[in-house]
């Protein structure tokens, strides 16, 4: 969940993000996508939102799901809370509980079920209902939390209105640097353990291997990649439009294209590393390779999935219903010819750096062949 959450706020970050707004109301649940967007409207049930900046103003009877740049819940919540982004701030009461992912994570309004949080600085100013689980590189706590607590970090600040009622594991690499006042929890209902041990929580020794196990990752797989794509056409239609013909029009260019972007970021991880001084930056060179190649491959499987859709007859996706079942369509056929020994790599290989050429030229716009100026 932590990873599929961080890989759809940075594919969201990669795509220029436009001005268009989409809105679209099912049983009273409320969608919506854009560059800056905010629900300010009553009666709602659940709500569903990604954009830059996005905002719930007003009050919903049932769950809130967002991502964004930036993500504000302002008005309570009558189910529970699932949100990404770079600066998450959780601002008015949850009924149920509350996941939030994000860089800075800041929470200020009561969380009445359980809270989980990933993210680099952690702020918890309400409390919280049942238990938490929290993992930050700065986490500060100052208000109850009414459960049991998980806290992995290596800086734990607490405030006046810290207190934990039930038992806490601390999972740090430094636990002489975090002192726990007895105001805030008895000392033998402390854990202390070490942060490598954090991997291992709720994991089996041994995960038997089914048909069901194998069906079900094929299948989540397929999801993944679709809702990201349907995502991303609803939020940047246009640019996602553009980069699809790219792609159809000349798969071989861009295909070409995505190799060399890829090779570049690879060979920039290399160099870096030898020298010396840049070994500490190369992972992100890595990181950012396998980045824009997980967005290529969704891209590139949208562009099957269209021109799939095109080559039966239905024309090319030009409503949101559409460019859905276009993301469904290309994601299940790519999974599918995936599945074929060797040739199905290769053939995964191929939609994903044609989807990242599309991407980097979208993005750089390189011209070759130039003119030399006079």
């Amino acid at each position: 969940m932590r990873r599929l959450l961080f890989a759809l706020f940075a594919l969201l970050t990669a795509l220029p993000l436009r001005a268009e707004e989409a809105h679209f109301t099912l049983g009273g649940d409320v969608f919506a996508a854009g560059a800056r967007i905010a629900h300010d409207a009553a009666d709602a049930g659940s709500l569903f939102m990604i954009g830059e900046t996005v905002r719930q103003d007003a009050e919903i009877a049932g769950s809130a799901h967002l991502a964004g740049r930036r993500v504000v819940l302002a008005q309570p919540v009558g189910g529970s809370v699932y949100a990404a982004g770079f600066d998450v701030t959780l601002g008015d009461a949850v009924a149920g509980d509350a996941t939030l992912a994000g860089y800075a994570v800041t929470i200020d309004g009561a969380v009445s079920g359980a809270l989980r949080v990933l993210g680099a600085r952690v702020d918890i100013a309400a409390p919280v209902g049942a238990s938490a689980l929290i993992r930050g590189e700065r986490v500060r706590l100052d208000a109850p939390i009414a459960g049991d607590a998980a806290i992995a970090t290596d800086r734990l600040e607490f405030g006046d209105g810290a207190r934990i009622d039930g038992t806490l594991r601390l999972y740090s690499n430094d636990h002489d640097a975090i002192e726990l006042p007895e105001s805030v929890i008895a000392a033998d209902r402390v854990e202390r353990l070490e942060r490598a041990e954090w991997d291992g929580v709720g994991r089996p020794d041994v995960m038997p291997l089914r048909w069901w196990h194998a069906l079900g990752g094929f299948l989540g797989g397929v999801v993944v990649v679709a809702l990201l794509a349907a995502l991303v056409a609803a939020v940047a239609p246009k640019t996602l439009a553009a980069m699809r013909r790219r792609v159809l029009a000349r798969p071989f260019a861009t295909l070409g294209y995505g190799f060399l972007a890829l090779s570049a970021l690879i060979g920039m991880a290399v160099m870096l590393a030898l020298t010396l001084v840049g070994i500490f930056v190369s992972p992100a060179a890595l990181a950012l390779a396998a980045l824009t190649g997980f967005a290529g491959y969704v891209i590139g499987a949208y562009s099957l999935g269209a021109g799939l859709l095109i080559a039966i007859g239905r024309g090319e996706p030009s409503t949101l219903g559409a460019r859905v079942l276009a993301a469904f369509t290309g994601a299940l056929a790519a999974g599918l010819i995936a599945l074929i020994p060797i040739l199905g790599w290769l053939f995964v290989l191929a939609v994903a750096l044609a989807g990242a050429g599309a991407l980097v030229l979208a993005m750089l716009r390189p011209a070759f062949f130039a003119a030399d100026p006079l």
